[in-house]
């Protein structure tokens, strides 16, 4: 079950028109160790954005790795993702589960809200995600959410709960403690310097806690 895979360090891919520096910083991170990525670009055209997609998807399928899109099934059909995660603004969740059926990964961002994250399992979401916990360059304005947030996430059951936004390998152990099953990263893995070894730091922390 894909499902039983929604733990551990996901990595969110940057807006970056130069594929081929995508392809390549996205492959050291996969060869580390990352079994979960996001294809997120708000910025490049729909052929781009299909040509980038369809590169990534080879290469998740090379390291087994789940690949899910953001906040378009019709591209996640397109590269044969194995989901798609939507925004409170990016459709109907249970439409989309519809549209998905039953075997493919929906994630769903519930922000600062646990009763977005209810509602959101309720319409067949299998994956919450919280935040901003920190500082985020990708959203700079995001409203802050609490550690404790997670908590009542996990109690909701039903599915799993991804923290997100601002987190780096200096804030990243409160977070597991608190009970994500996954830290959504974006700029501590593509921003650095040694993308793999930001990698292994990650999943460090993750066995740790375990």
């Amino acid at each position: 079950m894909q499902r039983a895979h929604l733990a551990g360090l996901y990595a969110i891919t940057p807006d970056w028109s130069d594929s081929y520096r995508l392809l390549s910083a996205t492959e050291a991170i996969l060869e580390a160790g990352c079994r979960i990525l996001q294809y997120r670009n708000k910025t490049a055209s729909d052929c781009h954005r299909q040509e980038q997609a369809v590169a990534l998807r080879g290469l998740t399928r090379r390291f087994d790795a789940l690949f899910l899109v953001n906040d378009d099934i019709d591209l996640a059909e397109f590269c044969e993702a194995d989901g798609v995660h939507l925004g409170e603004n990016d459709g109907e969740l249970r439409a989309a589960r519809q549209r998905l059926g039953t075997g493919k990964i929906l994630g769903a961002s519930c922000y600062q809200n646990v009763q977005l994250a209810v509602s959101a399992i309720q319409a067949g979401a299998d994956y919450v995600a919280f935040g901003s916990f920190f500082p985020s360059t990708t959203k700079p304005h995001a409203h802050r959410a609490p550690l404790a947030l997670l908590v009542e996430g996990k109690q909701i059951g039903g599915g799993a709960v991804c923290a997100i936004g601002g987190i780096t390998q200096d804030n990243a152990s409160p977070l597991i403690q608190a009970g994500a099953d996954m830290l959504a990263v974006l700029s501590a893995l593509y921003d650095a310097s040694d993308p793999a070894q930001a990698v292994r730091q990650f999943l460090s922390f993750f066995q740790e806690a375990s």
